[in-house]
């Protein structure tokens, strides 16, 4: 259980808010999270009973169906989602997508999309890599032409969260293939389209239970009522809310080598070697307090950005740097913390070995590090 007493960034409410949270993840996520791994994707009952409790979208304001609160809330959810060591693509729904529409979007789009989105019966997914175009978006060849009321809507895209499961997409797409990133549109495309087609849920080194896929669409019709925000206008978007989606790496990539943390001092207690528990060797000692000198400093680290950020000052470089410490920091948390767990820490039956194969690809997506370096060296 993560340790609060000493956190900055919250009051009682978000307090209060984290034990309803913790109850319904003992009841609802910790029971199936094996199964969730071995079938590869997240059940949708469970996106129901996290809509009912209130965990998703909780920025919504009243009047769609939401709570009306702040950040520190989504943050909440997503600490202690990591913090159970799963993969299930709620950060997603909650912290990027839906932040899309109730910025940008119109009336329309707000009131048919977001009260679904807050009880789970809409599970939203954005697509914006391609085979051919990761971290350099303005390289994205998915089109969205116009015809009349309509945009038709062609390409592919891959490694998108919530694929299988999603009802409707956010597409990245280019309207203006010959105006470079001010030709870039964000497009919501429904899932029951004619002409698109959820690929294969992809099969990943880690984060099992994520269903990943690649989405295909072939003439897809759409009502222009169904960009978001102005045309052209979604690469500005894109780069406005790149912030909190790497500030929500940042806080999940901590949670979770807390977890890989706490499961090792347990592990190393517990197991024995030459007449004496493993934890009674200096040198696993030396390694679990550099690990937690880490997390004293990574957790004082996420209030900080979590208080600049709710009060609308953290920028993109802060961010980009919240991403690149936390992840490389969790990668070599996790790695220790395998080590220390021996032969043992390479068997799927302990939560470690789950730890570590889902902890590699959050130096990747988001931006990988090295592009958030690039970001970063911008701002010296």
């Amino acid at each position: 259980m993560l340790e609060l007493s000493r956190r900055t960034a919250f009051g009682a409410e978000h307090d209060q808010f984290r034990e309803a949270v913790r109850k319904l993840f003992d009841r609802e996520l910790y029971p199936n999270l094996d199964r969730w791994e071995a079938e590869g994707i997240v059940d949708r009952a469970f996106w129901l009973r996290c809509g009912e409790a209130g965990l998703l979208c909780p920025q919504v304001p009243e009047e769609y169906g939401g709570l009306g609160l702040d950040y520190g809330f989504i943050a909440v959810v997503n600490e202690e989602l990591n913090y159970a060591g799963s993969s299930a693509g709620l950060n997603l729904h909650t912290d990027i997508a839906c932040d899309y529409i109730l910025d940008y979007g119109d009336e329309a789009l707000k009131r048919a999309w977001l009260p679904k989105m807050v009880t789970g019966e809409a599970i939203a997914a954005i697509a914006m890599t391609e085979p051919g175009a990761g971290s350099d978006l303005k390289g994205i060849r998915t089109s969205a032409r116009r015809d009349g009321d309509h945009y038709v809507v062609n390409g592919q895209k891959t490694y998108i969260t919530n694929g299988q499961n999603a009802d409707f997409v956010i597409v990245v797409a280019k309207t203006d293939p010959d105006a470079g990133a001010k030709g870039i549109s964000l497009i919501i495309v429904e899932a029951d389209r004619p002409g698109f087609t959820k690929g294969r849920n992809l099969d990943k080194i880690g984060q099992h239970s994520a269903d990943t896929s690649e989405l295909f669409f072939a003439d897809v019709r759409v009502p222009v009522g169904n960009c978001i925000g102005e045309e052209g206008k979604g690469f500005v978007y894109l780069m406005q809310q790149l912030p909190q989606e790497r500030l929500t790496v940042a806080i999940a990539a901590q949670a979770n080598a807390q977890r890989a943390y706490d499961e090792t001092v347990r592990f190393v207690k517990e197991r024995q070697a030459f007449g004496k528990s493993v934890f009674d060797f200096q040198n696993t000692r030396f390694v679990l307090a550099d690990i937690k000198t880490k997390l004293q400093l990574g957790w004082a680290h996420v209030d900080w950005c979590l208080t600049r950020h709710i009060a609308g000052e953290l920028d993109q470089y802060e961010a980009s740097a919240a991403k690149l410490w936390h992840t490389e920091t969790q990668w070599q948390i996790i790695d220790a913390c395998l080590q220390l767990h021996g032969g043992a820490g390479y068997m799927n039956e302990y939560p470690i070995a789950r730890l570590f194969r889902d902890a590699r690809v959050t130096r990747i997506y988001g931006g990988t590090s090295e592009i958030m370096k690039e970001l970063i060296s911008r701002s010296i």
